[in-house]
């Protein structure tokens, strides 16, 4: 009898079309079964939104080199949700999602749709990473997806997968580096980043304001042991995460000075 293959599901956030999805799914089809559900459109910045007022619709892909590829009508966590709660006859081994065009460090993962669908993942008791390259346009892209294999493969072995009975969250930042330049792996914390720039206003053909984000903020804190000094050395960063998101010192300090009542 053969020995059961992991079942890896896989999702981004640049849409179902995204050179890093198909990277991606390329690079770890030798390490399991791949099932893949990715957004119809790019989501970037969806974060962990569910869309709650439409019905969605799974379209499969026929033929080319994405034949067999799910999409969605929905955010990144709306395919990873789908899947686990009644798309799929089974919930898989391992959540992977990306590869993201540009990176997730500090403070971008409360917003990453890549970082939401490993969540998503983690939500429903399984293993999700998240796969992000530095620099955006898609450069070194089969590099990375080398890489990110090289995390999965150690994940699927890693008794670290669940701990304590939680499923392991990890957030991956590649540099935009040939394969043999990317062996350094640093385990790392989040940074920081100063506030976003400011928003860029404009006016409509006709006549109104209207409003872009302005890009992220620079670089804070990243002194060595974050995610941003392991990539500015050239490194790939990964980082533990966890969902608790209760700040535990504080809260013991209030029911200390009388906020608890009653």
């Amino acid at each position: 009898m053969s020995e059961r293959q992991p079942h890896i599901l896989v999702s981004n956030d640049d849409g179902y079309l995204a050179p890093g999805l198909l990277a991606l799914v390329n690079a770890v089809r030798p390490l399991g079964r791949i099932t893949v559900i990715a957004p119809e459109q790019n989501h970037s910045g969806a974060s962990n939104s569910l869309t709650l007022s439409r019905p969605l619709s799974i379209h499969r892909v026929a033929g080319g080199e994405r034949d067999g590829f799910f999409f969605i009508n929905g955010t990144p966590t709306d395919c990873v949700h789908v899947a686990m709660t009644g798309f799929l006859d089974e919930k898989p081994d391992l959540v992977i999602s990306g590869i993201n065009q540009g990176e997730n460090m500090g403070e971008d993962v409360l917003y990453s749709g890549t970082v939401a669908a490993a969540v998503e993942g983690v939500m429903f008791g399984v293993p999700g990473i998240a796969f992000s390259q530095i620099d955006r346009g898609w450069n070194r892209i089969e590099d990375a997806a080398k890489a990110a294999h090289d995390v999965v493969a150690q994940m699927l072995v890693s008794t670290l997968a669940r701990t304590e009975g939680t499923a392991t969250l990890l957030n991956v930042n590649i540099p935009n580096r040939p394969y043999a330049d990317l062996f350094r792996w640093r385990v790392t914390r989040l940074g920081n980043r100063h506030h976003s720039q400011p928003v860029v206003v404009q006016d409509s053909p006709r006549g109104d304001k209207i409003y872009w984000i302005g890009a992220a903020g620079d670089v804070k804190e990243g002194s060595e042991g974050t995610d941003f000094h392991a990539v500015a050395e050239g490194c790939i960063s990964i980082t533990p995460m966890q969902l608790d998101l209760t700040h535990h010192a504080r809260l013991a300090a209030m029911c200390a000075n009388g906020w608890d009542r009653g």
